[in-house]
């Protein structure tokens, strides 16, 4: 899956865009919008983005428990080694279970804080009150979106794509494509 980014300035644009891509059988899980202007979204029932799409939640509890399950792996196999102690298989997996877990908990403690990584370039545009539309299309029907999305809506700018799926490790704002 591809993610693409447009901007547009105005909802009523938006609401075109929304009901276009409904006509298209594209649901609301496919799109998504970030805007400063919640109250107008919920206003013209459009599907703004969740807390998962505009904070970076998700990549940080997956960094977390990639963290955490490395130093689990390295303790067990350290008390393994040289406790001398023969505990249970289970014991091991649970303390390795533990660490990962609570690298995922404490990972998702700077996510829930932070903007989201791919939409971190659009802050000044959002708090200008331009809206961001985010649309999930697989690969393969990438050129036909974009076909769609260009002569639809001309008014909508399309700023790049990305993949739909996080990656923990990602550079700071992302990486997208023209």
């Amino acid at each position: 899956m591809k993610r693409l980014f447009y901007l547009v300035d105005s909802i009523d644009s938006v609401q075109d865009i929304s009901d276009d891509l409904h006509e298209k059988g594209i649901t609301n899980w496919r799109f998504h919008i970030v805007s400063k202007d919640e109250a107008g979204l919920y206003t013209h029932h459009l599907h703004g983005a969740s807390v998962l799409d505009r904070t970076d939640l998700v990549r940080f509890v997956e960094r977390g428990a990639i963290i955490g399950a490395v130093f689990g792996l390295t303790f067990v196999l350290l008390m393994a080694m040289f406790s001398g102690l023969a505990w249970p298989t289970a014991a091991w997996v649970a303390m390795f279970a533990f660490f990962t877990v609570a690298g995922a908990w404490l990972g998702g403690f700077g996510g829930i804080t932070g903007e989201n990584y791919r939409i971190r370039r659009f802050h000044k545009d959002i708090e200008a009150g331009r809206y961001l539309v985010m649309v999930d299309t697989p690969k393969a029907h990438v050129a036909e979106m974009k076909s769609l999305m260009t002569k639809n809506h001309p008014e909508a700018e399309l700023q790049g794509e990305s993949s739909s799926f996080n990656n923990p490790f990602a550079t700071k704002d992302g990486q997208f494509s023209q």
